[in-house]
Parts: C-alpha cells; sequence; structure tokens
C-alpha cells in the first residue's frame, strides 16, 4: 500500500521530467551525426584524391576563423561506391584529367546522395585562364548527366543564394578569374551539383610553410580573397540547407556577418 502511495505521490513528478524530454532540443539526424563542414573529397571516375590536396584543410580553416561555423581540419575522403557516401551533405570532386566513366555502383551510390539531398561541387582544376573546361570539365559534366539525366544544368549569378550565404559577392571567382557565373543542376529548389569552371581549390591551396602553391590570375591576392569568399559561402549553403534570403537559422554562424561587398 506504502509503495502504491509513493507511486502516486511521485507521478506527477515523472509527467514534468517526460514533458521536460520532450521540449528539450534533439541533435539532427540527416546524413548521420555529422555536423561540421566537411570539404569531401570524391572518389569517382578514376580520380585518387583531390587535385589541390591542401585546398580541403585551408577550406575548413577559413570557414572557422570567419564565421566560428565548425568544421574538419582534417577533410576525409570517400569513393562513390562507399555506402559512407551519405555520411554527410557535401562532397567535393575536382580534377584536371578526362574521367573514366562511372560504374554502375558509383552511379547508384551518388544516386543515393542526391536524393538525400546532397550537394556536390564539380571543381575543374584544370580550367584555362579564360574558364575553358579541361578533360575533367567536360567529362564530368557528361557523367553527372548519367548520374542525374533528367536534369540540365542552368546558370546561377549572384542574385542566388550561394552569392550572398555570407559575403555578398558580384560573381564567381577561384584560381582563374572563368566566368561570371557558376552552372547547377536545382533540384527541389536546391542547387544540388554546382559546377565551377574557376579552381576554386587552385585559389585555397597552401602549402606547409604557408606559401600559396598556385598563382591566382589575373587579380591576384585580391581576387585570392573572393575566390575564398565563395568557398566560405558555399560552406553556409551547406550548412543551411534551408537558409533564405532574410534570415539565417543558425545565429553562431554570424559571429560577424564580415560581409561588405568586394569590389
Amino acid at each position: 500500500m506504502r509503495s502504491v502511495r509513493r507511486i502516486t505521490a511521485a507521478l506527477p513528478f515523472l509527467v514534468a521530467a517526460l514533458a521536460l524530454a520532450l521540449l528539450l532540443p534533439r541533435p539532427a539526424r540527416a546524413f548521420g551525426e555529422i555536423g561540421a563542414f566537411d570539404p569531401r573529397a570524391l572518389l569517382a571516375g578514376g580520380t585518387t584524391g583531390p587535385a589541390r590536396a591542401s585546398a580541403g584543410v585551408r577550406w575548413s580553416w577559413e570557414l572557422v576563423q570567419r564565421t566560428s561555423a565548425p568544421a574538419r581540419l582534417k577533410p576525409t575522403q570517400v569513393r562513390a561506391d562507399d555506402p559512407g557516401i551519405v555520411d554527410g551533405p557535401f562532397l567535393w570532386w575536382s580534377g584536371e584529367q578526362a574521367l573514366t566513366p562511372l560504374t554502375p555502383q558509383e552511379i547508384a551510390g551518388l544516386r543515393r546522395f542526391f536524393a538525400l539531398g546532397g550537394i556536390l561541387l564539380v571543381d575543374d582544376a584544370g580550367a584555362g585562364d579564360d574558364g575553358r573546361p579541361s578533360g575533367f570539365g567536360r567529362t564530368a559534366r557528361e557523367q553527372i548527366a548519367r548520374v542525374l539525366p533528367d536534369t540540365s544544368p542552368i546558370s546561377l549569378g549572384p542574385d542566388h543564394v550561394l552569392f550572398k550565404s555570407f559575403y555578398l559577392l558580384k560573381r564567381a571567382e577561384g584560381r582563374v578569374a572563368g566566368p561570371r557565373t557558376l552552372e547547377a543542376v536545382v533540384r527541389g529548389g536546391q542547387a544540388q551539383v554546382v559546377f565551377s569552371s574557376h579552381d576554386l581549390g587552385g585559389a585555397l591551396a597552401r602549402g606547409i610553410t604557408g606559401a600559396w602553391e598556385h598563382p591566382v590570375v589575373p587579380g591576384g591576392d585580391i581576387q585570392r580573397e573572393r575566390a575564398i569568399r565563395l568557398a566560405v559561402n558555399i560552406a553556409m549553403y551547406v550548412l543551411c540547407s534551408n537558409y533564405k534570403d532574410d534570415q539565417v537559422h543558425a545565429p553562431f554562424l554570424m559571429r560577424r556577418r564580415a560581409g561588405a561587398l568586394v569590389p
């Protein structure tokens, strides 16, 4: 009888505790438990790593320093046919040489990745100074067309969120100036495959001595800074997939807007 009374007396507290637990925020579970930005290198079509090996580390470092957003300072790599391809929301596919055709397993892996809302940056490291695509750039488009046969890239200009997700940018730039716009396969309102003919990784790549590995043409240091800002914007777009033009949903990303338009 006493046990029943104790349980009855404790019942209001148990109900309150359960209600409090239900109100506590829960971690997002999309793409596993990984929450930090990871510029994961995609290994597919014969690539064995990113064309600019040191660029991923620098990308993460710049993001952390400029925005306080979380990022992996030791970026990872993943094969397109690896089940772990869906463990993160972002992939970075870069190269200079023409790709070999994707295998059925690689195509299936990429389709699973896109079905979960993943974002892929195709970064042409071999783009000419005028932005003319290399063998990699041409064949990457061909292979993405096999993965997503019912879609076609469209042009993204400065009115798109990618150009204003953190910094306000007038155009796209990388190691080379290239075209002013990016191209993207947009699905469900989201840019899921972004094509850059600018060698963004080449502008980011920095050796262990601290020296930049590749000259930036024709704009030098000013153009490199704008390229870094574009890389930060892409990371922010990935982290805030529900970003709206008039708000950012994660306040810690806005430690300083630092978004003055660069001339």
